[in-house]
This record gives C-alpha cells, structure tokens and sequence, in this order.
C-alpha cells in the first residue's frame, strides 16, 4: 500500500480557476491603482471591482474561436459585465497593459502560493529528521563507502546529514522563491510606454510583489530557471535519503525499512513474505522528473529579442508538475522518515560481522604513531585485513597474535584500536555543530 498523498492544495494553486483568478486580481490591482492616479474613471474601476468575473468553462468556449488565452479571458469578463449592466466600465479593464503584464505577474503570484506550500513541507522534514538523528544520536552502525564496509558511524549522524542538507535546501528555496517575487507592467517590450513607472510599482506594492528593475515583454527567465533548479535540489535530497532505505531494507542489510502496515499492506501478488520498499522507489523515480525539468527551465532563459512564445508552453508544463511532484515528495519522505524502523540490533551485528576489519584504519595509524613506518604498517594490516576477508576470519585476533605487532603495540593499545568509543568520540561535538550549542 503506497502511503497516501494528503495535501492538494499543490494543485489548487496550478488549477485553471485559481490562474485566471490571479488574472483577474492584477487586472483589478491596476485598475484601482490607475483610478487614484487619474488615469481610468473611479466610477469605473468601482464597478470593475464589484462585477469582473469569469468561468472557466466560457473563457475555455471563447479561446477556441480566438486562439488567445488573454483576449478569451477579458473577453468573458465583459460578458459577465455587460449582463451585470455595467458593460461601460468594461472597456477600461485590461487599459494600458499588455498580455503578459497580467500573465507574468499572475504567474509570480501562484508561484509565491506554491514556495509558501513548499516552505511548510520543508519545515515538516526539517523537524522530524532533526528529532530522528537525536534519537539514534548514539545507535552505532558500519559506515559503508562503495557500499562496502569502511568505519563505525552512528545512525543519528547519518540522519543528521540529511538535517543539514534540507535547511540549505530551504535556504536556497526561500533565496529563489524571494528572486521570483516580482512583477512588470511595463508593456510589450519593457519600455513602459503606456504606464507610468510610479503606477507599474504601485500595482506590484498593491499585489504583495516587488517591482522588476527591468523587463523585456517578459520577467527575465533566469529567475525561473534558479527556482526549479532549487525545487529540483529539495527533491534530490528526498531521493537521497530514499535510497539509502532501499539499501538498508535490502534482505542482506535490514537495517532500516520503510513503514509497512502489517496485516494489510501486500509486498507481492505472488511472494507473500515480500517487505518492498515501493515507496522509497517512487520517490527516486519522481524525483528524475523534476530534475529533467531543470533542463527545460534554463533553456528558457534564451528568447528572440524581446519575447516569443517557446517558453510559455514550456512552463505550463514544467513548473505546475515540478511544484506539485516537490510537494508530493516531500509528503512522502515526511511520511518515511517518520515512520522509518530502525533495528539497532541488526546495526551492531553487521558491524561485528567482518570481526574488526572496519578497524583497520586505526591499527594502521596507531602502528605509524607507535614507530613502525606507514609502509610497513600498512603491508603488515592489509595482508592480515585480506586474509581475513578471503577465509572470513577474525581479523582482530590476528592482529593481536602478529608478532610484528605486538613489538609495537601492548595488549591494551591493540584493544584501544578496536574500540567503537575511540571512534565515535566526537559524535557530540559533530551534533553541537549540526544543531547548535544546547541542542
């Protein structure tokens, strides 16, 4: 049973009727801030601000026969004003602007919606994996490079890596989403010919936005193309910590699995004992989606002079889909996190399993210290680590027996060598770096 996705106000926001209500709230933003300023009639936009409205099936209807998204769209908001009585008034909706005036300014709206929602997933994983890497602060496992057994970690440390990770994930989210909160009405090609500058900055103020500094008929796309690259940043991090699931869910490993319902879940039509981690899959094939989009997201940047159309299709694909797919993965791997188990008890055995190879590395630096040479040292430790590995053998055992090494080392240094608490002694400081002094 994959974990059910709960949150779809994503998708509220990239709908068709919240778009062309954000349409509409520039519209009525402009006509306001032109009224004060004595460019369009305050009867007028009164009238505009009580009667403007649309359906979406009939701005839908209308684009058919016109082949234009803005023109349907002002078109049935004079529709609705006219059978309101107050088609007059209409003729001063839309005044001095061009399409993408409203559309690129909507569009910085629905994407500040959209990092806002991020923002309180992101929170939400930042605040489980900070309390999940205390609690297994001091629960010792097998670190693995190569996916091959290296040094003794902790699991909290593990964790707490992916704490670091997702608050410069926030951090480069909230920097993207702060360069996308701008706005422009400054006409078809930047000059701000129809509008003046003091009522283009009114209208962004009025809106909640800023003011772009400068605009061809559009907001430049680099700005675009960071915020999907930071959606795409969020969405890798979820894949990483997935995949070091699926790892440790391995039959092999079984150090760590993804919450399986028991006495309802099913792992396999046909192999009852099946525990998959189906979850954690998805969300590393999720997460290839949005990272492709980047892709599409920087070649956007390039257009023909001053504007033409090869983006606009473009992103009304790429960042609905990236914004939902980032909200639904970080839901997700909330999801996954939080419910993660953990078994402990397996950490130690397959820490134990190689009988003190992973503590190679300090036999090696305590031979050097103690006044053998490194080459030496090593050739002595490799030979016995390899030993051991080709006849699973007690390599621990071995190293106490050597007799080079015991010309070097006492009893209690060897012991001193193969301690987990030498290790692992500045787990605490490493943590008081992570999460802050007091922590």
């Amino acid at each position: 049973m994959i974990a059910r996705y709960t949150r779809p106000g994503m998708g509220r926001i990239w709908s068709d009727e919240n778009k062309f209500q954000k349409w509409l709230d520039v519209e009525l933003a402009a006509s306001d801030t032109l009224a004060e300023q004595g460019e369009v009639p305050a009867d007028a936009a009164r009238q505009l601000r009580a009667d403007a409205g649309f359906t979406v099936d009939r701005i839908l209807e209308i684009e058919k026969e016109v082949r234009h998204d803005v023109i349907a769209f002002t078109t049935c908001i004079a529709e609705t004003m006219k059978a309101k009585g107050s088609g007059e008034a209409s003729r001063w909706l839309h005044f001095g602007l061009t399409s993408n005036d409203v559309v690129d300014t909507a569009q910085a709206l629905q994407l500040k919606e959209s990092a806002e929602l991020l923002m309180v997933g992101l929170d939400g994983l930042i605040e489980v994996l900070k309390g999940r890497a205390w609690e297994f602060k001091d629960a010792v496992a097998i670190g693995r490079t190569h996916g091959v057994h290296a040094e003794p970690i902790t699991f909290g440390l593990k964790i707490a890596l992916w704490f670091d990770e997702a608050v410069r994930a926030k951090q480069r989210l909230a920097q993207a989403a702060e360069d996308l909160r701008f706005g422009k009405l400054s006409g078809a090609v930047g000059t701000l010919g129809h509008l003046k500058p003091e009522a283009e900055a009114a209208i962004c103020e009025r809106l909640g936005l800023k003011v772009s500094p400068i605009a061809s008929q559009v907001i430049a796309r680099d700005r675009h193309a960071a915020f999907v690259s930071a959606m795409a940043l969020v969405c890798a991090l979820c894949e990483k910590i997935a995949l070091e699931v699926r790892h440790l869910q391995r039959t092999e490993v079984r150090e760590a699995e993804e919450p399986f319902a028991e006495g309802q879940q099913k792992g396999s039509s046909a192999m009852p004992h099946k525990r998959n981690p189906g979850v954690s899959e998805q969300i590393c094939g999720l997460a290839r989606v949005v990272r492709a989009n980047v892709q599409a997201a920087f070649e956007n940047i390039a257009l023909w002079h001053e504007r033409d159309i090869s983006h606009s299709s473009v992103e009304r694909v790429i960042l609905p889909d990236s914004a939902i797919l980032t909200d639904y993965l970080l839901a997700k791997t909330l999801w996954l996190v939080k419910g993660m188990r953990v078994s402990v008890e397996r950490m130690k055995r397959n820490l134990e399993s190689t009988k003190g190879l992973v503590y190679s590395g300090q036999v090696l630096l305590d031979l050097a210290a103690a006044g053998m040479l490194r080459e030496q040292a090593y050739k002595v430790v490799q030979g016995e680590a390899m030993k051991a590995w080709h006849e699973e053998g007690d390599f621990r055992a071995a190293i106490e027996a050597h007799e080079e090494v015991r010309k070097y080392l006492n009893p209690e240094q060897i012991a001193r060598a193969f301690s987990v608490e030498r290790q692992l002694k500045s787990v605490n400081a490493i943590f008081e770096r992570v999460f802050g002094a007091g922590a």
